[in-house]
């Protein structure tokens, strides 16, 4: 299961618009919170999705993907590796395109079950950085 190549990504990020950020804190030390800013900054619309949270970044929170009315380009995992097969699937019900998980996070069994489904993943690798990096 290899990672996507590099035109690949570069073509991914330039054509999304949407970005569905799970486990979006409002704590602006958090890494979550860092990357959203980044990733809003450069253009995306961020749908931040947080149980916890009512509002982050001046967008509306969501406590799940099957609550976000729109359609969603990038699902942006911050969440523990074992907590990511329930937002795979929820990525795949709601018809997302991509699903990132963000450096440290990683699933193979999920990354595969997306992969079937037609998504596009990315695992264990920032979102941030790889914009950052295109964009010099």
């Amino acid at each position: 299961m290899a990672q996507p190549d590099d035109a690949a990504i570069t073509k991914l990020l330039a054509s999304a618009k949407t970005i569905a950020v799970v486990g979006l804190s409002s704590k602006p030390y958090r890494a979550s919170y860092g990357v959203a800013q980044f990733l809003q900054s450069s253009g995306y619309r961020i749908l931040p999705v947080n149980p916890n949270e009512s509002k982050v970044l001046g967008e509306k929170c969501y406590a799940r993907l099957d609550d976000i009315p729109e359609k969603i380009d990038i699902v942006d995992i911050f969440r523990r590796s074992e907590l990511v097969a329930e937002v795979v699937d929820a990525a795949i019900r709601v018809g997302a395109r991509v699903v990132w998980m963000q450096e440290g996070v990683a699933d193979k069994a999920s990354a595969e079950r997306a992969r079937q489904a037609g998504l596009f993943v990315v695992m264990d690798i920032c979102i941030a950085a790889e914009l950052h990096s295109r964009s010099r």
